[in-house]
C-alpha cells in the first residue's frame, strides 16, 4: 500500500510505501470497546452531600405513652418537624417521598467507573483505526468533507510541523483539499439541556486531525482553528482517531509520522 506526499503548496510528490498499521482489518466493534474504556477512565467521581436531606428538627414519635405520639392518628409515621415551628408544623421530613427529604440511592463518590481492557485489544484497535483514515467511504460515512482530496490517507510534507502562524496553516490545509471539511466543523450548534448553563453551550463538531512526528510550532498554530487536532505520531489516542467511538476522522499525516509508525513499530 502507498501513497503520495503532498507538499505544503498542494503539488503531489514521491510515493512512500505505508506500515503495515495501514493494512489492519477493519473492525468497529473492537474500536468502540476501546474508546469507551478512554471515556470510563477519565470520569471525574461525583456524589451528593452525605448530610443532603437529613438538616431537619424533624423527630419520629410513634411511642404511645410520650407526648407528642404519632400512634392512633391515622397518619404515617415518618419523621416529622415538631408541633411549635409555625406552618411547617406536622410536615414530614426526612424520608425519600417526603417534600425537601434525602434521595433514596444518590450517586456516591466512591464507585467505581473504571474498565480495564487488554493492551493486545487496545493496540487493534489504534491499528483498524489507523487503517480506517486510509478508507474514503468511512470517512465519508462519519461525514467528513472530501471534496477536493484526491486520495487517502492524506499524507504531507514535513515543512508542515514547523508552521507557526494561523495563517499559513490554513493556506496549507486549503492546499491538501480539506477547505470543504473546515466549514463543516467550524459551525456551532446550541446545545439542548442543561449544559447550556454549564459551561458547555455549544457543540463543535470534529474537523481534521494532524499527526505529525515532532512538534515545531503547529500545534500552537492551529489552536484558534475550530476541530482541528494536532498530535505527536507516539502519542495518538484511540479517541482521537475514532471520537464518539465512531472511526474514520479525516486525518492528515506527515512524513515523519509515517516513518516513526514503520521505525519504530507503534501499536505493533
Amino acid at each position: 500500500m502507498k501513497a503520495s506526499i503532498i507538499s505544503i503548496e498542494g503539488r503531489k510528490g514521491v510515493e512512500i510505501a505505508l506500515p503495515p498499521q495501514f493494512s489492519e482489518i477493519y473492525r468497529p466493534d473492537v474500536i468502540k470497546r476501546a474508546v469507551l474504556v478512554i471515556q470510563n477512565n477519565s470520569r471525574q467521581p461525583y456524589g451528593a452531600d452525605l448530610r443532603a436531606g437529613l438538616k431537619t428538627s424533624a423527630k419520629h414519635s410513634a411511642r404511645r405513652s410520650i407526648y407528642g405520639t404519632l400512634a392512633n392518628r391515622g397518619i404515617a409515621r415518618m419523621k416529622r418537624i415538631r408541633v411549635g415551628t409555625g406552618g411547617l408544623s406536622g410536615t414530614g421530613r426526612v424520608a425519600p417521598h417526603a417534600i425537601k427529604g434525602r434521595k433514596a440511592h444518590p450517586p456516591k463518590v466512591e464507585k467505581d467507573y473504571s474498565q480495564k481492557i487488554n493492551d493486545s485489544e487496545r493496540r487493534l484497535a489504534l491499528r483498524s483505526a489507523i487503517s480506517a483514515t486510509g478508507v474514503k467511504h468511512i470517512i465519508i460515512t462519519r461525514g467528513h468533507k472530501t471534496d477536493g482530496i484526491a486520495a487517502f490517507p492524506v499524507v504531507c510534507d514535513d515543512k508542515i510541523e514547523s508552521i507557526t502562524k494561523t495563517g499559513d496553516a490554513l493556506k496549507a490545509f486549503e492546499a491538501f483539499g480539506l477547505s470543504g471539511d473546515l466549514e463543516r466543523s467550524s459551525e456551532k450548534k446550541i446545545r439542548a439541556g442543561k449544559g447550556t448553563m454549564r459551561g458547555r453551550k455549544y457543540r463543535v463538531k470534529k474537523g481534521p486531525l494532524i499527526v505529525v512526528g515532532e512538534n515545531k510550532g503547529l500545534c500552537d498554530a492551529v489552536s484558534n482553528i475550530t476541530g482541528v487536532d494536532v498530535v505527536e505520531a507516539k502519542n495518538l489516542n484511540i479517541e482521537m482517531l475514532a471520537p464518539g467511538t465512531h472511526a474514520g476522522r479525516l486525518t492528515v499525516w506527515t512524513k515523519s509520522a509515517i516513518e516513526m509508525l514503520e521505525k519504530e513499530k507503534l501499536f505493533m
